[in-house]
């Protein structure tokens, strides 16, 4: 080969090298907006150090239309600006038995579900999920409803749980939390749920609400937010018993909700991924519970409860991010009530130490 035909294949295959190293950084590049029309490269994800960047992992949550989500709001929002250290698919549903499907199955890596489901889901799945905080702690309220043109509140007062003797109360949830719940706060309180109450239970809150406004001397178990939607329509209607408070009046343990579980395979694939949605929805809590204002705008924008709601409602939901020993203590001791009451309520059997996910 001559000198020309050597020098022009060395300029080739300094151009086709060039060429290529030129496309690979425009495939790196970010999508432009097809609204905006110009890619603004300042709006790219920002890629923190460590390694759960480089794994670059969308996390998939399912969680309940209500208190679980609206402490995740501000998590949700820095995802989508592009905030967070890594990226968050939420998705919303109305009841529990939807999400455990796509638990189950892996089509989701992390939930927010009532504690004693997640317990009845580690048996099942034969500990193929773990739990990494709680979210919620207790969100039941006792509303009475009241006579504005006659003196009942005055002659038939409301002090303590014992009053409830002898009454109708209505409720939602029969075989899940709120009747657990209810049961043990009245029967250690001297009242066997079976005989001195009246308890009906219906399968919407907004039944209950009808009820209520049917009548001038009814009680109701009822969740926040639909306390304050109830609240909201019927000015009849007091907040009489906070049913957070009355359980810890007994032993001094917490009444604990919702919680945040992870699949297990996902924890082992990902732990970086899973530390990093801890911080995150910490933050997010920590946000929802300072500026409650702007929570609650960011919890009607995706349409959980309407913004006054929200407003109303958010100091009264103790959203909580407990993590660690004190989760596990929590959710052990509420486990070990709903285990004497009823086996079946924990999945028959009271889960091991490897239920909790404690970060090391």
């Amino acid at each position: 080969m001559n000198l020309k035909r050597f020098l022009a294949l060395i300029l080739a295959l300094a151009l086709t090298l060039t060429l290529l190293a030129s496309c690979g950084d425009a495939g790196a590049a970010p999508e432009s907006d097809p609204e905006a029309g110009v890619t603004d490269l300042t709006d790219s994800v920002p890629v923190p150090d460590g390694d759960a960047a480089a794994e670059d992992v969308t996390v998939r949550i399912a969680s309940l239309k209500g208190p679980t989500t609206m402490g995740m709001v501000k998590l949700m929002k820095d995802s989508e600006d592009g905030l967070t250290s890594q990226k968050y698919e939420v998705s919303m549903y109305g009841a529990a038995d939807e999400i455990v499907g796509l638990l189950v199955n892996g089509d989701v890596d992390v939930a927010n579900i009532p504690c004693n489901l997640a317990s009845v889901l580690y048996k099942k799945t034969e500990k193929g999920i773990k739990v990494i905080d709680i979210n919620t702690l207790g969100v039941l309220y006792i509303l009475a409803a009241v006579d504005p043109n006659s003196a009942v509140n005055t002659e038939d007062p409301l002090e303590s749980i014992a009053d409830l003797k002898g009454r109708t109360i209505y409720s939602t949830g029969k075989g899940t939390t709120p009747e657990y719940v209810l049961n043990y706060i009245l029967t250690k309180n001297g009242i066997d749920p079976t005989a001195d109450v009246n308890i009906e239970y219906l399968s919407e809150a907004t039944e209950v609400a009808a009820k209520m406004a049917e009548s001038t001397d009814a009680i109701a178990v009822l969740p926040q937010p639909y306390v304050t939607v109830a609240m909201n329509q019927n000015e009849n209607l007091r907040l009489v018993f906070d049913l957070t408070e009355e359980w810890k009046k007994i032993d001094g343990t917490q009444l604990v909700t919702g919680v945040t579980v992870v699949r297990t395979a996902f924890l082992e694939e990902h732990p970086e991924a899973v530390d990093a949605l801890m911080s995150d929805y910490a933050a997010s809590v920590e946000y929802v519970n300072n500026n409650v204002d702007e929570a609650a705008a960011l919890v009607g924008s995706y349409d959980i409860v309407a913004e006054p709601v929200a407003k109303k409602a958010l100091p009264l939901c103790n959203i909580v991010c407990q993590t660690g020993d004190e989760m596990r203590q929590n959710v052990s001791a509420y486990l070990g009530v709903l285990f004497e009451s009823d086996p079946q309520s924990v999945g028959g059997e009271l889960p091991d130490e490897s239920f909790y996910f404690i970060k090391g």
